[in-house]
């Protein structure tokens, strides 16, 4: 088999993220290895030892990861160094270690990921002669936020971005004016977007590169089936189950209250965040909704093959929601918000439910609660979706296709004939 070098750019890498971009481009990268390519991850530590509050992991600078080369950038100033790389829009304290990097490292492919605090749009230009890929898991293309989250309180309909960060309380990108994110999303041979909707989504804010589709991915199905609830539930009541931040825009301030009318089963919510202290206040007095605080993930697997469903109410634009196929692949049905890229995973799968009102989401878990044929049937669907459509060994193939294309426009037959050689094996 005929092996490609790869090199990952990404702000964050397990164990130094916060959600689901880091732990994609980990899967990414350990899939590719399994195909028996080199892959190696440049990540930054700083960006999270800057927004994390307490101690950050400790793990060296140069590391194994199931295979995965991970070089872990460092500096004696991360306060600064981020700022740095934020205001400019390019790599300051680490730009000569990465670029020495890249051309040390003789690399086939380069696939930049979430480079808002690694390099911002002045990485861009750290490809070589490689194939050179960026992925959008966040909307950090058009919005200086990465979330379209308008001021902290409303999906955002229209541009109001230096008023917006300063809302955030970050300073405002005046690199953004300039058109040097456009001058070198330019130099790369493809784009790619996380889902349809965040396609789309870039296009009405303005993107004009076209942007391949190449959804997030779980590891290969163990059984055939959806799997069957293993051992004791880990909850003495029927319950719903939420995992993910706890942040305003996942939604959560419209659901805790729906419980009041719903006495037959517990609101379990996995997760921490800034806003775990209002959603404790507003579910004050109700027994049925239980915070677990943050979960092993060894552990979230009882947690979700053990709820009626799983609760995804995000109100922000997300990129794909990840989520759901987790659910989806341990035979758990969702519902999900009726916005984002939730409708199109939610009726390509079959595997759930979307709501917009409150009435809706109600009526949605009702029918997963009273009807165990139909949840029965929406279980069956969802793992069948994930098996045929999210699974590791449908989607790496999707992704070197990709790979393969922009190879061909260039002309580079080492790519396009070692591609072409694993085929054939």
């Amino acid at each position: 088999m005929s092996a490609l070098r790869f090199l990952m750019l990404t702000t964050f890498y397990p164990p130094h993220n916060f959600g689901g971009d880091g732990i994609g481009v980990q899967r990414l990268s350990r899939g590719l290895v399994r195909r028996g390519h080199h892959v190696t991850v440049v990540h930054d530590t700083d960006a999270y030892t800057v927004l994390h509050p307490g101690a950050p992991p400790e793990v060296p600078d140069h590391d194994d990861d199931e295979g995965v080369e991970v070089v872990r950038l460092r500096s004696r100033a991360p306060a600064l160094s981020t700022l740095l790389t934020q205001q400019l829009g390019r790599p300051v304290v680490n730009g000569g270690r990465i670029r020495d990097l890249v051309d040390r490292g003789r690399y086939d492919v380069v696939n930049f990921h979430n480079v808002s605090l690694i390099g911002g749009p002045g990485l861009l230009r750290c490809g070589g002669d490689a194939v050179t890929l960026y992925m959008a898991h966040e909307h950090w293309l058009v919005c200086p936020t990465h979330v379209l989250w308008r001021h902290g309180r409303e999906l955002c309909t229209g541009r109001e971005c230096i008023r917006c960060s300063i809302s955030y309380r970050r300073p405002p990108q005046l690199w953004r004016q300039t058109g040097v994110l456009e001058r070198e999303i330019a130099r790369l041979d493809a784009v790619i977007a996380m889902s349809q909707f965040s396609r789309a989504k870039h296009r009405e804010f303005g993107f004009a590169r076209d942007m391949e589709v190449l959804p997030y991915f779980l590891p290969d199905p163990e059984t055939p089936t959806a799997p069957c609830a293993e051992g004791p539930s880990p909850h003495p009541r029927p319950y719903f189950f939420f995992v993910g931040r706890l942040e305003r825009i996942k939604g959560l301030d419209d659901v805790i209250p729906v419980f009041r009318d719903f006495p037959g089963a517990d609101l379990l919510i996995a997760g921490d965040g800034t806003h775990g202290e209002h959603l404790r206040g507003l579910a004050a007095g109700m027994p049925n909704v239980t915070f677990l605080g943050r979960v092993a993930p060894d552990d979230l697997r009882q947690y979700y093959q053990h709820a009626v469903a799983l609760l995804v109410p995000s109100e922000c634009f997300e990129t794909f929601g990840i989520v759901l196929i987790e659910s989806f692949r341990q035979g758990t049905p969702v519902i999900a918000r009726r916005l984002g890229p939730f409708p199109e995973i939610v009726e390509a799968s079959g595997g759930g439910e979307l709501f917009s009102t409150r009435d809706e989401l109600l009526a949605a878990m009702h029918r997963l609660f009273d009807d165990p044929a139909h949840r029965a049937q929406r279980s069956a669907a969802g793992y069948a979706a994930y098996v045929h459509r999210w699974s590791e060994r449908v989607v790496v193939p999707q992704y070197l296709d990709i790979v393969r294309r922009a190879a061909a426009r260039r002309g580079l037959s080492r790519v396009i004939d070692a591609l072409a050689t694993q085929e054939v094996a």
